[in-house]
């Protein structure tokens, strides 16, 4: 099973086809614990997962504990946003995340990144299961080229405004490269006092953690998605800075050791 829930690389993306590892992430979740809230629609969530799913809801996979905890540390921060205010989310690399639908609130506004034919699948299947998300902006993008602030900003992204923006398993199946591009074009689309949530794939210590990745590795490079990055944790740092965001080392040290990060927009 994959770290990450879609890449949006543009070159390993199979034409027409949505991400097989954003499916499988789906049905990962609906083994997950989820954080609770007050309002919002879980059901619809979970309908549109379970759809999503399919018979892949019966097969565990090899990082079903870290994808349990990947999805409540981004599940705890996004419903800390919310009731400290923020008005706006940004995904980037949406996948099949039904976050907008379990944790809507009025006055929220969300925005979904993803390549096209994972979105369009996803689109599809809300209206027919009859789902509607009239909070949701649906922006199809290619983060290998298209200007990501330029979509954002017509679909009425404040960028004077503070949003929390969420990278939660995208950063693995893009180069380091184009991850730093799309991170500085977040930046520059959201305002003062933003904060990003970012999942990565950090270099690992322990050798049973390579094994396992390694074999990860092969897994999803099998399904046409494969891993195009791996950083040191200092190397996340660095490029989180040169992107305009500031590294945030208070949370648990825990979640930061299995690539759970926070930073801060600078300026």
């Amino acid at each position: 099973m994959i770290a990450g829930q879609h890449r949006n690389d543009g070159e390993n993306v199979r034409e027409g086809q949505a991400s097989t590892t954003a499916r499988l992430v789906a049905a990962a979740r609906l083994r997950s614990p989820r954080e609770p809230a007050e309002g919002g629609r879980p059901d619809d969530d979970e309908r549109l997962v379970r759809d999503v799913a399919g018979d892949l809801v019966d097969r565990p996979t090899m990082l079903e504990r870290h994808l349990a905890a990947r999805t409540g540390f981004v599940d705890r921060v996004l419903v800390r946003a919310l009731d400290d205010g923020v008005r706006q989310v940004v995904f980037a690399g949406a996948g099949y995340d039904g976050r907008a639908l379990r944790y809507a609130r009025p006055g929220v506004r969300w925005f979904e990144l993803d390549h096209p034919d994972t979105q369009r699948d996803k689109r599809d299947r809300l209206a027919r299961l009859g789902i509607p998300a009239p909070d949701v902006r649906y922006l199809a993008a290619d983060f290998r080229t298209d200007p990501i602030a330029e979509r954002l900003a017509p679909a009425g992204c404040d960028a004077g405004a503070p949003a929390l923006v969420i990278c939660e398993g995208v950063a693995v199946y893009l180069e380091p490269t184009v991850l730093e591009r799309l991170l500085a074009e977040l930046a520059d689309a959201v305002g003062p006092g933003s904060r990003l949530v970012l999942t990565a794939s950090t270099a690992a210590r322990d050798p049973r953690a390579r094994e396992r990745r390694a074999r990860l590795r092969t897994a999803v490079a099998a399904l046409g998605e494969p891993m195009l990055s791996a950083l040191s944790a200092a190397d996340v740092d660095e490029l989180l800075q040169r992107a305009g965001w500031r590294p945030d080392h208070r949370p648990d040290p825990a979640a930061r050791a299995q690539g759970f990060l926070l930073a801060v927009r600078t300026g």
